[in-house]
């Protein structure tokens, strides 16, 4: 089985240790979120697009450009929340442990 760059097994789970550093990401982001006090108008989009991410975890073969667009979607409707701001990091490391964000065409 061929395997990408910095993709490893956890010994004795066989789960892609990317897949967990995710999920631990997101599950942390929807409990900070969900928990958070005030609402805001875009807080349905980042739960949403939480529940998006934790789908295709679970599903084993997350697609890194829909992957890479619920992340901008997600930071686009908490990042004005500073209290989320860490948690938010956490996911976006995650995503990028599945690979290079696409340099600009051409």
């Amino acid at each position: 089985m061929l395997r990408s760059v910095g993709q490893t097994r956890l010994a004795g789970s066989g789960e892609d240790s990317r897949a967990t550093e995710l999920r631990a990401a997101v599950s942390r982001l929807r409990r900070e979120l969900a928990g958070h006090p005030v609402d805001f108008p875009d807080r349905g989009i980042a739960e949403d697009e939480l529940a998006v991410l934790a789908a295709m975890v679970a599903g084993g073969q997350p697609e890194i450009p829909r992957m890479r667009r619920s992340l901008l979607l997600i930071a686009g409707a908490v990042g004005s929340v500073s209290a989320l701001g860490p948690a938010l990091m956490q996911v976006r490391q995650a995503v990028d442990l599945f690979g290079e964000a696409p340099r600009g065409r051409g």
